[in-house]
C-alpha cells in the first residue's frame, strides 16, 4: 500500500493546470448506456474512479477504445445489465448505470453503492423517482432490482436537492415516454456538463442551471463528441494549496464562475486572487485570518473542500466555524489535524477551529477521497516530515497530486508502506 511522505514548510510557486472533473466525467461515461454510436469523451481524468467506471461499462458490454484522457464508447451492443458488488462497492457513482441501463433495456440490477465512508447517502430518491416514472423495484440481497418495459414522464420533486439522484432521473427521463419534469433538482455545474452531452446526443432537456428540469423523451440516442468541463474541487485544492503554504501560485484552465463561492472564502482569510486570461493567481504575503464557512449545495460552498478548507483555517489567526450540512460523517479527518497540532472542537455539524502558529508534521491516516486532499495541505505547511497512509482515496479522485504539486516546489514523494 503507497504512502505519501511531505516535508512541509515550502512555498508553492508556478502554474499548475487542472484537469478534467471527475463527478462531471462519471455521470458522462455512464450516459454513453444510453444508445449506440461512438461517443468521443476527452478531457477525462486519469483517476481510480474514472478507471473503475470504465471496467464496469466494459463488464456491461460497451466497447471502450483509448486511454490517457480520451476514450471512445460505443454501447450498441450492451445486453448485461449487472452492475456487481465486486466493482460498485468500491466506487459510489456506480449508481448512476441504474438510470440508464433502465430505460435503455428496461431491467437494472445493481449493487448498493460504496465509496468513500462520509455518511449514508441514501439512493432512496433515486428510487422513489424511478417508481414515479412505472419501474418495478426490489431490494434485496445486496442489489437494487428494477424493470419497466418502458418508463413513464412524471412530475417528481425532489425531497433534497441531490446530485446523482438529479443526475439518474434526468438520464432515465431521457428514453422516457413523455415529459419529465423534476422539480428542486441539484444545479451543480457537472449536471450542466452532462446535459450538454446528453442534448448533443439528441435528448430533450430544458432548465439545465435552475432547480426545474424539463426532459421530453425520445426513442434513441446517438453518438456525440464532449470536452469534459476543468474540476473545480481540484481548482479549489489547487488554491488552497498556495494559500495555505504562502505560496505564489496561478491555476490555470479553471472556470471561475463555478467557484464563486470558494473565492469569497479565500478572499475573506487575506489572501490577494487575480483574475488572468488564463486562470486564477493566488497570493500570500501576511497571516492568515479566520472564517467562518458552511457547506451547502451549489452554488454555496461546496462539501467536497471542507477537509481542505479546516486545513487551512487551522493556520488561521482567530477562530473559524465550520458548519458540515450535507454529510454527517465528514469530520474524520480531525483527529488526524489533532495529531498535527491543530485545535479543533467538533459539535455535532459544526467543527471550531483556534488557529495555531503551525502545525507539525507527523504519521496520519486519510479516511476518504477529500480528507486525504486536506492532510496533504496540511502537511505542505507543517513543520518536520508528514506520512500520510491510505493515500489510494487520494487517486481516487487526483491525478498525480505529487507530481503537480513537486512540480510547485513541494517536497512530497509516495512511496510503499513499510511492514
Amino acid at each position: 500500500m503507497d504512502q505519501i511522505c511531505i516535508i512541509g514548510g515550502r512555498p508553492l510557486e508556478g502554474t499548475v493546470q487542472v484537469g478534467g472533473a471527475k463527478n462531471a466525467a462519471l455521470p458522462i461515461l455512464a450516459a454513453c448506456l444510453l444508445g449506440g454510436g461512438d461517443c468521443e469523451i476527452d478531457h477525462v481524468p486519469q483517476v481510480r474512479d474514472v478507471s473503475t467506471m470504465v471496467k464496469l461499462l466494459q463488464l456491461l458490454g460497451v466497447i471502450v477504445q483509448g486511454q490517457c484522457g480520451k476514450y471512445t464508447l460505443n454501447a450498441e451492443t450492451v445486453q448485461s445489465v449487472v452492475a456487481p458488488y465486486e466493482l460498485v462497492k468500491t466506487m459510489r457513482a456506480s449508481i448512476l448505470s441504474l438510470g440508464p441501463l433502465l430505460a435503455r433495456l428496461g431491467e437494472a440490477k445493481v449493487s448498493l453503492p460504496g465509496g468513500c465512508a462520509i455518511g449514508t447517502r441514501p439512493v432512496n430518491l433515486h428510487l422513489r423517482g424511478l417508481e414515479m416514472m412505472g419501474a418495478e423495484i426490489q431490494v434485496e440481497h445486496g442489489y437494487i432490482h428494477a424493470k419497466a418495459a418502458r418508463l413513464q414522464g412524471a412530475r417528481i420533486d425532489l425531497d433534497f436537492p441531490t446530485v446523482t439522484g438529479t443526475e439518474n432521473l434526468i438520464m432515465a427521463a431521457c428514453l422516457a415516454e413523455g415529459t419529465t419534469t423534476l422539480h428542486n433538482v441539484a444545479r451543480e455545474p457537472e449536471i450542466g456538463d452532462l446535459c450538454a452531452f446528453l442534448t448533443k446526443r439528441g435528448a430533450k432537456i430544458h432548465g439545465v442551471g435552475t432547480d426545474t428540469i424539463t426532459i421530453e423523451g425520445v426513442r434513441a440516442l446517438h453518438g456525440a463528441r464532449h470536452w469534459v468541463m476543468p474540476d473545480r474541487v481540484e481548482t479549489g485544492t489547487y488554491l488552497m494549496a498556495g494559500a495555505i503554504t504562502g505560496g505564489n501560485l496561478m491555476v490555470r484552465g479553471c472556470i471561475t464562475d463555478h467557484i464563486g463561492s470558494v473565492l469569497k472564502k479565500l478572499q475573506e482569510t487575506g489572501v490577494d486572487l487575480t483574475e488572468e486570461s488564463e486562470g486564477v493567481r493566488i497570493r500570500r504575503t501576511g497571516s492568515l485570518r479566520s472564517a467562518d464557512i458552511k457547506t451547502l449545495p451549489y452554488p454555496g460552498f461546496p462539501t467536497d473542500l471542507q477537509a481542505q478548507m479546516m486545513a487551512l483555517m487551522s493556520i488561521a489567526e482567530g477562530t473559524s466555524v465550520l458548519t458540515e450540512t450535507i454529510f454527517e460523517g465528514r469530520f474524520l479527518h480531525v483527529p488526524e489535524l489533532h495529531r498535527m497540532g491543530a485545535s479543533i472542537e467538533v459539535d455535532g455539524p459544526h467543527a471550531v477551529i483556534k488557529g495555531v502558529a503551525t502545525l507539525t508534521g507527523a504519521p496520519v491516516m486519510a479516511s476518504d477521497l477529500r480528507a486525504s486532499a486536506g492532510l496533504v495541505l496540511a502537511g505542505l505547511a507543517a513543520e518536520g516530515e508528514t506520512v500520510i497512509s491510505r493515500v489510494y482515496h487520494l487517486d481516487r479522485g487526483y491525478e498525480k497530486l505529487e507530481e503537480k504539486l513537486g512540480a510547485l516546489g513541494a517536497n512530497i514523494k509516495r512511496m510503499r508502506e513499510t511492514a
